[in-house]
C-alpha cells in the first residue's frame, strides 16, 4: 500500500508537533518534510514533492533569502507552488476562517480548507481526498465559498489578489515604501493600488481600512 506524503507547514513547532503525532499514527501517511515559513515551504516543496501540503495561512514573512527580500506568507507560499506545479494539493489548515480568507485561498488554487477547531478524523479524511485529486472544505468554509454565501457579502470580493495582498500590508500598518520593498514593486505602483483599494471599498484613508480590516478580523484590535 502506498502511503500520502505529506509536507507539513506551521510556524509554531509545538502546533507542527502535534499535528505530527496525529498524522503518524495513520499508516498511510508519510509526514516527509517540515517547514516553518511559507519561503522554507517552497523550497521543501520542490525538494520532495509531496503528494499534499498541509498550509498554515498566518505566518511571518521571511526577512530575507540570500540576502534578497520576501514576502511569503502562506497564501503567497500557495500561489508560487501552485505557479510553477499547476497539479500540486494544497490542503490548508489554520485558525483564519472569516471571510475573505476562504475566496482568496481558493482563487490562489488550493484543495481543501479546515480550520484548527477540526476533529482529527475530519483532518485525515481531508488528507485522504486531496490526495485523490478531490477538495474538501470544512461545513463553514463550503458555506462562504459556494454561490450566495456570505463571502459574496464581503467587500474584498472587489479587490483583485494583488490588492487584499496590498490591503493586507497596509491594515498592518506597512508603509508604501515597505510594501513596494517587500513585492518587488515601485513605491508608484503600490499607491496606484492603494488608490484603487480605496475607491472600490469606498473609504477615503488608512484609518478607515484599518477599522475595515478590524471589523472582518483581518487583522487583532
Amino acid at each position: 500500500m502506498s502511503t500520502i506524503k505529506v509536507l507539513l507547514v506551521d510556524d509554531h513547532p509545538v502546533v507542527r508537533a502535534g499535528f505530527q503525532r496525529l498524522l503518524d499514527n495513520d499508516n498511510r501517511i508519510d509526514i516527509v518534510a517540515e517547514a516553518s515559513s511559507g519561503q522554507e515551504a517552497v523550497e521543501r516543496y520542490f525538494s520532495v514533492r509531496p503528494d499534499v501540503v498541509i498550509m498554515d495561512l498566518s505566518m511571518p514573512t521571511d526577512a530575507s533569502v540570500d540576502g534578497v527580500a520576501q514576502a511569503y506568507g502562506g497564501l503567497e507560499a500557495i500561489r508560487v507552488i501552485r505557479a510553477k506545479d499547476s497539479a500540486a494539493r494544497v490542503l490548508v489548515l489554520t485558525v483564519m476562517e472569516n471571510e475573505p480568507f476562504p475566496a482568496h485561498v481558493v482563487q490562489a488554487g488550493a484543495s481543501g480548507y479546515l480550520t484548527k477547531r477540526c476533529a482529527p478524523d475530519e483532518l485525515l479524511k481531508a488528507v485522504y481526498e486531496v490526495s485523490e485529486g478531490r477538495t474538501y472544505y470544512a461545513e463553514s468554509i463550503r458555506q462562504m465559498i459556494l454561490p450566495g454565501g456570505s463571502d459574496s457579502c464581503s467587500p474584498f470580493v472587489k479587490l483583485t489578489k494583488r490588492e487584499f495582498q496590498i490591503f493586507s500590508c497596509l491594515a498592518q500598518g506597512k508603509s508604501a515604501a515597505q510594501i513596494a520593498e517587500d513585492m518587488f514593486l515601485s513605491p508608484k505602483t503600490v499607491h496606484a493600488h492603494r488608490a484603487n483599494i480605496l475607491r472600490k471599498l469606498s473609504i477615503s484613508n488608512n484609518s478607515e481600512l484599518v477599522h475595515l480590516a478590524i471589523r472582518h478580523n483581518i487583522v487583532e484590535a
